[in-house]
């Protein structure tokens, strides 16, 4: 998916490829299903689910303020954790295009990004809901954020000019200056690529490092961070395979490995992280379980366990479950289940993993499933709630 903008806000190529079909019903599951052997508890880690705690939830929904159709700013919503049953509705305005959303370590502030050609990042008071102002990124098209886990500092990536920023977070939670931007000027693009286009910015699990992952150069980035200065340090790359077009990187919760959802050429990867070098080693590409028609895998979730991984796959609008190996080191493909909507662009866990939330892009809707804890298999909750351009959904 190439970079550059257009008129009406700054509308990047990755926005406009998902605006593209329009709103469209959901598919059936003979289209797009496919089978779910038994899956054993192979590989899954020590950790239990914990329960949720009682009564409803905090729900925060990102979507396209510029798009037609989109919402008017950041939704507001409470999910059941019983039953994930989403109600609600409200807007909090003033911040454009909210496409990705990320809340501080100790829930006191919300931070989302502004996707647009003048990209910022914005800080939000999660009680009362007060804008406490906004940032700009030095680059456009942000599209993802992150807080590092000491929370001293906001993450983010700038997708149009391929670039990572790094904002300071003050006691209150509101943002300072921008204490460092990087461009990825190399390597070169990839095939169908005119340029670097970072589409996401993460730490590590053990904290030593940030690792940003760049879709138009094929190549994830590793970075020291120095906590004192918020400055980037590079100290490796991993290239993927020529116009594989790597979008997003989630690491399983022991920290050894990460999986790697590759946009461009429809495939997953397994990844081992070395914590003391930073270094990522790529794995084979795999299977996403949508092997006809036009597929741009998005989102990775991995369960709290480390049992079970899902991924979001856009086109063939199915959520495909593995099965988490060899203590992380292995992902078997289980299945696929319908999404329940069109083009699922996020997804996310609740914090007792008992909850996968989808958002659905092109039919404005957030779907929830039920995890069953033994075999990682997923249940539609209910009717999908109804989100204009509902392109990320944040669970509390």
């Amino acid at each position: 998916m190439g970079g550059g903008t257009a008129a009406g806000g700054g509308w990047s190529r990755r926005r406009f490829v998902g605006a593209l079909s329009g709103v469209a019903v959901a598919l059936p599951a003979a289209a797009c299903g496919t089978p779910e052997p038994p899956a054993p508890r192979a590989g899954a880690g020590s950790a239990r689910r914990t329960s949720a705690p009682p009564g409803p939830r905090p729900l925060y929904l990102g979507t396209y303020t510029s798009a037609e159709g989109g919402g008017k700013g950041i939704g507001l919503a409470e999910y059941d954790p019983a039953t994930g049953e989403i109600t609600g509705g409200r807007t909090l305005p003033g911040v454009r295009d909210p496409s990705y959303l990320a809340l501080h370590p100790d829930g006191r502030t919300l931070y989302a990004v502004s996707e647009r050609a003048d990209g910022a990042v914005t800080a939000v008071r999660t009680g009362g809901h007060e804008v406490l102002g906004a940032r700009g990124t030095g680059g456009g098209g942000p599209c993802h954020l992150s807080v590092h886990p000491g929370g001293r500092w906001l993450l983010s990536a700038n997708y149009t000019s391929g670039s990572v920023a790094v904002h300071p977070i003050d006691a209150s939670g509101a943002l300072g200056e921008r204490t460092d931007l990087v461009v990825h000027t190399s390597p070169a693009p990839g095939p169908g690529q005119q340029g670097p286009h970072a589409h996401q910015f993460v730490t590590s699990p053990d904290g030593g490092h940030v690792l940003a992952v760049d879709l138009g150069t094929d190549t994830v980035y590793t970075y020291r961070l120095d906590d004192g200065a918020g400055t980037l340090t590079e100290v490796s790359r991993a290239r993927t395979r020529p116009g594989a077009g790597p979008r997003q990187l989630t690491f399983h919760p022991d920290g050894r490995y990460a999986y790697l959802a590759n946009e461009g050429d429809n495939t997953v990867a397994v990844c081992r992280y070395d914590p003391d070098t930073g270094r990522l080693a790529l794995g084979e590409p795999q299977s996403t379980g949508a092997d006809r028609g036009t597929n741009h895998p998005a989102q990775l979730a991995v369960t709290p366990d480390g049992g079970y991984a899902y991924l979001a796959n856009r086109g063939h609008n199915s959520l495909a479950r593995y099965a988490v190996e060899a203590d992380g080191a292995r992902l078997r493909l289980l299945g696929t289940v319908p999404v329940g909507g069109d083009f699922p662009r996020h997804l996310a866990l609740s914090p007792d993993g008992s909850l996968l939330f989808a958002a659905n892009q092109r039919s404005g809707t957030v779907s929830v499933f039920r995890v069953d804890e033994g075999s990682g298999r997923l249940t539609l909750t209910g009717r999908p709630f109804a989100s204009p351009v509902a392109v990320c959904a944040l669970p509390v």
